[in-house]
């Protein structure tokens, strides 16, 4: 015999389970005939576990406002350029211009300046990190960014870098969060 906690978790755990399929209306029905469909191309499906905290997680949280209205630390250009020299430097010293390698070095070079930046734990700061690569080939380029925000507290890092065939432009802006 099952007890009614079991019996509990069981029904929940029944519920909990989806599953989303790419099937047509017509083909689903012919695979609940037949038992299989003759393009049928996908099914996905997934299930929560069960766990005694499922009622308490669905609670919300009230947070308090703090009525703070600037920062309590500045956020520091200084060694926010100095971060964006360092990983410019070692990720493009000795790379050569290469479209496929510069897309990707893009994605690379931007997730690691914000992990950077964001082990300094300046507080109530949204980051917006923004990574440029290009050839360098006698052209010139004009980069420009528009911005909605307070010049008290919010603020931008920038820094390029140049080798004998690519240029970079990252920047950093930094965005009080009230």
């Amino acid at each position: 015999m099952m007890s009614d906690i079991a019996k509990d978790r069981m029904a929940h755990s029944v519920r909990k389970r989806r599953s989303v399929s790419s099937l047509s209306g017509r083909e689903f029905r012919q695979k609940e005939l037949h038992g299989y469909t003759k393009n049928s191309t996908s099914t996905v499906s997934y299930m929560d576990e069960p766990s005694q905290w499922d009622d308490a997680s669905c609670l919300t949280v009230q947070m308090e406002n703090t009525y703070q209205l600037g920062p309590t630390k500045h956020f520091p250009v200084v060694i926010v350029n100095h971060i964006l020299k360092d990983i410019l430097t070692n990720y493009l010293q000795e790379e050569q211009y290469e479209p496929e390698l510069c897309r990707q070095m893009t994605k690379t070079i931007s997730e690691v300046i914000k992990t950077q930046v964001k082990d300094l734990m300046i507080p109530r700061y949204k980051l917006i990190v923004i990574v440029h690569i290009g050839q360098l080939n006698s052209q010139s380029i004009l980069i420009g960014s528009r911005c909605l925000w307070d010049p008290k507290s919010d603020t931008f890092s920038s820094y390029v870098f140049r080798n004998s065939s690519l240029f970079a432009l990252a920047s950093v802006y930094a965005v009080y969060f009230e």
